[in-house]
């Protein structure tokens, strides 16, 4: 049995949760704002409490949390540490695997630091990691109207729902879609009375991690990784795995997506390597961005002191535990899971009721939470497809700039977003959710993905042949008009 489930067991060990039971409810009085049988949180009663936290504890990491955790790395070497610089009358900075500077340099000689913060426009640049926390989207966050707060509950109501739009969330929680979402899920799912957490430190924990996503990333920003937690709760109740879930599983789950993408600099593997860069060297190139990521989401349970709590061996495994899942999100690694994915479906010898094949089951879902974008409804997935290659482009430009190859699907005088999201589809999605959906069974959200994604595909094939077509015609056009130069030339000008 798993460290963490010999300390925290599931109510009834061994029970398997019947089909469509609830998670388990917090005791009725335990929490502020919840009420039995409707939404978990009462949405005035949770802003007075946001109140109350931010009152109370004034910045979100003071000076006594300031510095070198003196937490010994469980991990080995001194990469999970979590380096954090403070400043004068502004909140600490950085956490991760990295002193809070490095990430600015590039070895490129040509490369400068007003290169950088010149790259897309005022503010912070592409590469600029060093970060601070503002919370002005958080003091906005609790001053909502009537209709707004009626909106919120209704969104809410709706996140189980595969139509849930993460935009209009984002939009209604003034960018607090991460932090709002997390701290819905967490008491749905009767985490924070298992795990017995502390409200206000899980609040500042989850904040902690959505003002470590940048902002100025087209596609990995903290709205991606809201939406990929979204995704993965509905995963997390389709019968055939949530019959064996404990809570234990459902806490990491739920932590992975929101922190899978933690901190990404909207450049990808390829461009640190080639570039030289420092995350590179530390994890030899392998799974750079993946282990960058999982690093920093440990320092930032060890500075928030979320789980300081629990003895050191439940702490380690559930920090080891993370890593293995968000691990598995790079893309690199896609063949591996599939192969393996396909050997247990058709020897048909998946063991729900043990620890190993739960979590490898946790790792496919987060890698289809992940990658879900074309499985949605078209007006979102298109959002989202647009996003991606705008990020990519801007790495394609970066990398013109300073006399970089080009790397593939960055070149947006080449890679179309049709072309590169039907390459997507066809290599990457189709064949992780058509194993996805032999999993759980035709269950209706399975059936519902594969259909969003054969409809998104075909309106991108007819967008990529209406381009065709329209290249064709000028190119035509091109021609006709040359022909006409060329007799203009001979005769001369009438």
């Amino acid at each position: 049995m798993p460290v963490l489930e010999r300390f925290f067991p599931a109510a009834e060990p061994g029970r398997r949760r019947r089909t469509g039971e609830e998670p388990m409810p917090f005791p009725m009085g335990s929490l502020p704002g919840y009420q039995q049988g409707t939404l978990a949180w009462d949405l005035p009663e949770m802003i007075k409490m946001v109140k109350l936290v931010w009152k109370s504890k004034g910045e979100l990491r003071g000076a006594k949390h300031r510095g070198v955790l003196e937490s010994e790395d469980a991990l080995g070497g001194s990469a999970g540490d979590a380096r954090v610089r403070g400043q004068t009358g502004v909140l600490s900075e950085r956490r991760g695997s990295y002193p809070f500077i490095d990430f600015r340099l590039l070895n490129i000689q040509i490369l400068d630091s007003s290169d950088i913060y010149d790259l897309h426009g005022p503010g912070p640049g592409l590469l600029v990691t060093c970060r601070k926390i503002h919370l002005q989207n958080l003091h906005s966050f609790l001053v909502l109207d009537f209709e707004q707060l009626q909106g919120f509950q209704h969104m809410l109501s709706k996140v189980g729902t595969w139509d849930f739009d993460i935009f209009l969330f984002d939009r209604l929680t003034n960018g607090n879609s991460l932090v709002t979402l997390l701290c819905h899920l967490f008491n749905v799912h009767g985490l924070i009375h298992h795990f017995q957490l502390d409200m206000v430190t899980l609040h500042r924990f989850l904040v902690m991690v959505q003002e470590d996503y940048h902002s100025q990333n087209p596609y990995h920003n903290a709205v991606h990784a809201a939406d990929v937690t979204q995704a993965m709760h509905c995963y997390l109740r389709e019968p055939k795995l949530a019959n064996f879930l404990t809570p234990s599983d459902i806490m990491l789950g739920l932590l992975a997506a929101a922190a899978h993408d933690v901190d990404h600099p909207g450049v990808n593997q390829p461009f640190l390597i080639k570039t030289k860069h420092h995350l590179a060297s530390l994890y030899q190139n392998v799974s750079v961005l993946e282990n960058h990521h999982w690093r920093s989401t440990i320092g930032m349970l060890r500075e928030s002191r979320l789980l300081a709590h629990l003895p050191k061996e439940v702490t380690q495994d559930i920090e080891q535990q993370l890593g293995s899942l968000i691990l598995a999100t790079d893309i690199n690694r896609q063949n591996e899971f599939l192969i393996r994915l396909k050997s247990h479906l058709d020897n048909q010898d998946l063991r729900l009721e043990d620890a190993r094949d739960r979590h490898f089951m946790l790792q496919i879902a987060l890698k289809c939470a992940d990658i879900c974008n074309p499985c949605r409804l078209w007006e979102l997935s298109k959002q989202w497809s647009e996003r991606v290659c705008e990020e990519f482009y801007r790495q394609g430009d970066l990398e013109q700039k300073f006399e970089l190859e080009i790397s593939p699907l960055c070149n947006q005088q080449k890679d179309t977003i049709p072309s590169i999201q039907i390459g997507f589809m066809t290599y990457i999605v189709e064949p992780l959710f058509e194993r996805w959906a032999q999993f759980t069974g035709d269950t209706p959200l399975s059936e519902n993905m594969l259909n969003h994604l054969r409809r998104n595909k075909a309106k991108w094939r007819s967008l990529l042949h209406k381009q065709h077509s329209s290249s064709r015609s000028n190119d035509h056009s091109g021609q006709v008009t040359g022909s006409q130069e060329q007799t203009l030339s001979e005769e001369g000008t009438p």
